[in-house]
């Protein structure tokens, strides 16, 4: 969908072209809450690696364990407005993001009487999606698009998409990294738009800030009117990306298309996060009618509602690891045998440490707190074996003022060492709100010192740790 480490105008060419022959109808406002439908059945040929199903109680937010709740207007230290113009201020509010109870995510955004507009956007904790070496991946959700058209559509932005991992944390590295939209809509169009996005901007194999993209109707009932399937699969046996909606192709881009070194930039690191929202405004909508949305006739508070989402792939390779848990209890530092890298190491049993305390956990034990630029912590013999991890795994929690963020990084062997890897983090919400929030790695093995290092632009505190683990 977007994030691009530029703002850039959104596929103005393909969306013109789709205007010109859509028929925009009036708005359409009830909401189809109740046709909600159990995770289908694995399809045959393939095994299910992860799923949400949003079976939570009505009125609370999606599983932590899960997903993570983008909130504001950018990244820390990423371009504005998502890089894409949209106007709308993400939340953790149940006003603009919650589970109904009846096996739906809803997400609604909504104008304050002020004029201003909140909505919500998720992202998947995992970001090591990718097929195994000669197999496919195949990412799929039902989901009905917010249910308004004409009009009061105007600036309505819903999307499904996936992003590349070496994006978390840096923010400036789009469009190489890969992006795949597999749902967007704009404006209550009733048509589906499918996206690559690769390369470099502008220009390049994608033609960005473009993309390759295609679009249609969406079969049988309107896109805005009843949930639909939108699936998207990456195939490396040709190297190729297919677009479905209701299992119907409409989509295709292969590697001889894209060439090198950019289908290997997209498709070599450790893997893609999934992303759902529903933006207002920006480059893509505004597009279609030429001027600013949305507008005076805009309605407020129609929500895209998501039954299921679900990751599968085919044999070929074996299945990625799963999270961590999220609760645990203690641990002293362990003998001088070492560390398992793949196992939880609790942030408490650090072998040394400068400027940090430790406190009690909400979620059981210590956690590391007080945490603040320049503070570290060192684990000894931490033992990564012959092959290397693809990303690491932090549980943390900030409750640090606006304005205040900061880095959190894996070093080897010194608190100035090589930057393995890191990840941004503001304010989560409070110093006990916890998220599980991963950063890729570069390859090490062996057994080796590791710091975990913090570094911010401010003095202030900005994290508690819990816990963190490498994943293969």
């Amino acid at each position: 969908m977007r994030d691009t480490g530029t703002s850039r105008p959104r596929r103005g060419r393909v969306l013109i072209a789709a205007a010109a022959v859509s028929t925009v109808v009036a708005g359409m406002l009830a909401v189809t809450m109740n046709a909600n439908a159990s995770l289908p059945s694995t399809p045959s040929g393939w095994s299910l690696v992860w799923s949400d199903d949003f079976t939570g109680a009505a009125n609370t937010l999606p599983s932590s364990s899960n997903w993570i709740i983008d909130t504001g207007t950018q990244y820390p230290g990423g371009p504005a407005n998502w890089g894409t113009g949209e106007i709308q201020t993400y939340t953790n509010s149940t006003s603009n993001l919650r589970q109904d109870g009846n096996g739906n995510l809803v997400i609604t955004p909504i104008r304050s009487s002020s004029g201003q507009w909140t909505s919500a956007r998720i992202e998947t904790v995992r970001s090591n999606f990718k097929p195994p070496p000669g197999g496919e991946l195949r990412i799929e959700g039902r989901i009905q698009m917010p249910n308004i058209t004409g009009a009061g559509a105007a600036g309505y932005w819903p999307a499904f998409w996936a992003l590349g991992s070496p994006y978390r944390g840096q923010y400036w590295n789009w469009p190489a990294i890969g992006e795949f939209d597999i749902m967007e809509n704009v404006n209550g169009i009733n048509s589906v738009w499918a996206v690559l996005h690769c390369g470099v901007n502008p220009g390049g194999p994608c033609n960005e800030t473009t993309g390759i993209g295609a679009s249609r109707a969406c079969p049988g009932s309107s896109c805005q009117s009843a949930f639909h399937t939108y699936r998207f699969e990456w195939d490396t046996n040709p190297q190729q990306l297919r677009w479905y909606v209701d299992g119907q192709l409409y989509h295709t881009v292969s590697q001889a298309q894209v060439g090198e070194p950019h289908w290997t930039n997209m498709t070599s690191h450790a893997g893609y996060f999934i992303l759902l929202n529903v933006a207002m405004g920006g480059a893509f909508p505004n597009a279609v009618p030429g001027g600013q949305t949305p507008t005076a006739a805009t309605v407020s508070g129609v929500p895209m509602l998501v039954d299921y989402v679900a990751v599968y792939q085919t044999s070929g390779g074996s299945t990625p690891t799963t999270p961590p848990p999220t609760t645990g209890s203690p641990t002293t530092p362990p003998p001088s045998g070492g560390r398992d890298a793949y196992s939880v190491i609790q942030a408490e049993s650090f072998n040394a440490q400068s400027g940090v305390q430790t406190e009690t956990c909400s979620e059981g034990g210590l956690n590391v707190s007080h945490v603040a630029n320049g503070d570290w912590v060192r684990f000894d013999n931490v033992n990564f074996g012959s092959s290397p991890p693809v990303d690491f795994v932090a549980r943390v929690a900030s409750g640090a003022a606006g304005g205040v963020s900061g880095l959190v990084q894996v070093r080897l062997d010194s608190p100035t060492g090589q930057v393995l890897g890191s990840f941004a983090l503001a304010n989560t919400g409070g110093w006990q709100s916890w998220r599980s929030i991963p950063g890729n790695v570069s390859g090490v093995t062996g057994t080796r010192t590791v710091y975990l290092t913090f570094s911010s632009g401010q003095p202030a505190d900005f994290v508690n740790v819990n816990w963190f683990q490498f994943r293969r």
